[in-house]
């Protein structure tokens, strides 16, 4: 890439919008080198998917929850003076008969346009977002995302340099939303977190024995992106605040993450919602995600885990940016 290429580049921003079925999350960044710097953020939780599972709709308090949301966003945006974006939306919208309307009326009230991508898209952007977590790994990774609605499975074997291609992926409806929907959230006995981990885990079982014989458990880097791992991670750390950057990549003892999740299940639901890496908005779903989070430490029985703050939006920006670098060097 030439200089003068190489300095127009650096000056464009870019923004990626990952609409979940709980959080609505916004990153803008400008390129740094084969990474990204931040210049923005934004993330609430909308719950968008709250009884999509039950009802096949998005209801309309939550997607007014959500363009509010959104229109935060597109206002960041603007403000940013953005290049290039991309604005996707995952598990609910995917299941929801009237996301057609919903991403519609999105377009009317914000300007934004979004893409409602297959389960293959979300994989493949979650696994290209984490690569740099991968990169002084010799051997395979499976990247995990316990989203709202669903779990996604990307298993990346090494290739050329220091890259991981992904070689497999699944999608399953599981995920802390309609964990907290079917089995209660508030207060969640021991008989009711073991048929959680027993549900998750059987849902998985197929996959985890498909791909058995491809590697050997003592070469498998095993990597959670999502609110559940890293929200396990800061009670590990025990932080008094949420803090990304001692969070992110952080390697953590998978009987550690069993030890906090049977800690958390124990609380109340008011003391879940009074820590400060818990929360009032997570403090009704984190229990389903510490069980789904059990059910993969069973079927993938290794000892460290990898702590990703980072996935399907970081992967959508290097994207953006990879292209947008592309098309600048062929005008040069």
């Amino acid at each position: 890439m030439s200089g003068g290429t190489w300095d127009r580049r650096r000056e464009r921003s870019y923004a990626a919008v990952d609409l979940g079925t709980n959080n609505c999350r916004l990153l803008i960044a400008q390129p740094a080198g084969e990474s990204f710097r931040v210049v923005d953020a934004y993330s609430r939780i909308v719950r968008l998917g709250e009884g999509v599972a039950a009802r096949g709709l998005l209801h309309e308090d939550a997607i007014d929850r959500t363009i509010d949301a959104l229109k935060i966003c597109a206002d960041k945006i603007a403000r940013r003076g953005v290049w290039d974006l991309r604005c996707v939306a995952t598990a609910a919208c995917r299941a929801a008969d009237n996301s057609a309307g919903f991403v519609e009326r999105v377009r009317r009230e914000t300007g934004l346009r979004i893409d409602v991508i297959d389960a293959e898209e979300e994989a493949t952007l979650a696994l290209a977002g984490c690569m740099s977590l991968l990169s002084d790994h010799p051997g395979p990774a499976l990247v995990f995302d316990i989203g709202g609605g669903s779990t996604e499975f990307a298993l990346a074997h090494p290739g050329p340099g220091r890259s991981h291609s992904l070689t497999r992926y699944a999608t399953f409806p599981v995920g802390v939303v309609n964990f907290a929907e079917g089995f209660g959230g508030d207060v969640v006995d021991d008989a009711t977190y073991a048929a959680m981990v027993d549900r998750a885990r059987n849902i998985f079982g197929d996959f985890a024995r498909s791909t058995a014989g491809e590697f050997s458990l003592d070469d498998l880097k095993l990597v959670g992106t999502s609110g559940t791992v890293t929200t396990l991670a800061g009670v590990f750390l025990n932080l008094i605040r949420y803090d990304r950057a001692a969070v992110d990549g952080l390697s953590i003892p998978a009987r550690k993450m069993t030890e906090i999740s049977d800690h958390l299940q124990h609380l109340s639901l008011a003391e879940r919602a009074e820590h400060p890496c818990v929360g009032p908005g997570r403090a009704d779903l984190v229990i389903g995600g510490c069980a789904i989070l059990q059910a993969i430490l069973d079927l993938w029985p290794v000892q460290d885990i990898t702590v990703a703050d980072r996935g399907l939006r970081e992967g959508i920006l290097l994207r953006l940016m990879r292209e947008d670098a592309a098309l600048l060097a062929t005008g040069d």
